[in-house]
């Protein structure tokens, strides 16, 4: 593993100096979009009469929500401003890490910075960076960065999107080409894979391939035991959601397709792609789609959908466990829920 200093708070050193760091329009208590029901069911989870609360606004694609448990606030990733903000829940928002996913000098890069952001069992930062393409660790000086994964097998990574401890400690993760586009350009240039990979890091640091039989692996969650690896697939041609079984020595079987929004995507022309999820503490699936944020059961029913209208992106569990934070094309909202999150 390599180590490298960090260039820490940016925006922050700027603000000081008369310029200061660019964060999004306080909206806390503004509401966006609605609370679709398709089935009885979902009321046990989404209260009758409860509202998506927006808490700030104005970025420019909002990703990677996080919560921080040992402090109380949330992080999330502003990808095309390579930034990550932290956001209390009273809706203060201010400038945590900048550079944030890409350390280098090219300015045409569409998404450069972080997207998934994760706490390790340790308590420290794990983020996916786009344009450094690799998983890094944000160490608990807070200035340093060590590089977790980079390559597969010499190749470059294509650009790290989101990942998923599992509970031994090892780190899941998917590896689709985002990072890569630049502006006014077709595809993806400077890649050096041929495939879109979903990947194991062992906490000892060793990387295998799991699967890349999914053309855009995206966002990624285990069920609460453990024994079902979901990954969305964020292709329109193609717009999945895959479960694939956990083997006990931690590698997958043979997936089985969970949900099927392709149609959402080409004829309803729905906003969004399957992209980031969590589970809660019985299994349901809360999980980033064409509309919004759709739930569905462990068995793959679709109970309802929190309906942004907006493309959204993620969503994580924060304050108590009961609460759903979502990122939502420029905004962060949050929901309360009448169950709690996988693992709290």
């Amino acid at each position: 593993m390599r180590h490298f200093p960090l260039v820490l708070g940016l925006g922050i050193l700027a603000a000081s100096a008369g310029s200061p760091p660019s964060v999004g329009k306080d909206v806390k208590g503004d509401t966006l979009g609605t609370i679709q029901r398709k089935d009885s069911e979902f009321n046990k989870l989404i209260a009758p009469g409860a509202v998506l609360e927006k808490l700030v606004d104005g970025h420019d694609w909002t990703e990677g929500p996080v919560w921080v448990k040992d402090g109380g606030y949330l992080l999330f990733s502003d990808i095309p401003r390579n930034s990550i903000y932290k956001l209390t829940p009273d809706g203060h928002e201010s400038l945590f890490l900048k550079p944030s996913g890409y350390t280098g000098s090219a300015t045409n890069f569409k998404e450069p910075g972080s997207n998934g952001l994760l706490i390790d069992p340790s308590g420290r930062l794990v983020m996916m960076e786009h344009g450094d393409r690799r998983v890094s660790r944000l160490e608990k000086d807070g200035k340093t960065k060590t590089t977790l994964a980079d390559r597969w097998e010499g190749k470059r990574l294509n650009s790290p999107n989101d990942g998923v401890f599992k509970s031994n400690g090892d780190l899941y993760f998917t590896d689709p080409p985002y990072g890569r586009m630049v502006k006014d350009a077709e595809g993806f240039p400077g890649t050096e894979l041929d495939f879109c990979g979903v990947y194991r890091l062992t906490k000892d640091g060793k990387l295998s391939l799991l699967t890349k039989e999914m053309s855009k692996p995206n966002g990624i969650t285990f069920s609460p035991d453990e024994k079902t690896l979901y990954v969305a697939n964020s292709d329109p041609d193609q717009a999945i959601w895959m479960a694939f079984p956990v083997k006990p020595d931690g590698t997958l079987g043979k997936g089985r397709q969970f949900f099927d929004a392709t149609d959402s995507v080409k004829r309803l022309k729905l906003k969004g792609l399957p992209d980031g999820m969590k589970s809660d503490k019985n299994g349901n699936l809360f999980a980033a789609g064409p509309g919004g944020i759709l739930v569905f059961t462990p068995e793959g029913k679709h109970l309802g959908t929190i309906a942004t209208g907006v493309a959204t992106s993620n969503c994580n569990w924060g304050e108590d466990g009961t609460v759903l934070y979502v990122t939502a094309d420029k905004a962060v909202c949050r929901i309360k829920t009448l169950t709690k999150g996988r693992g709290w």
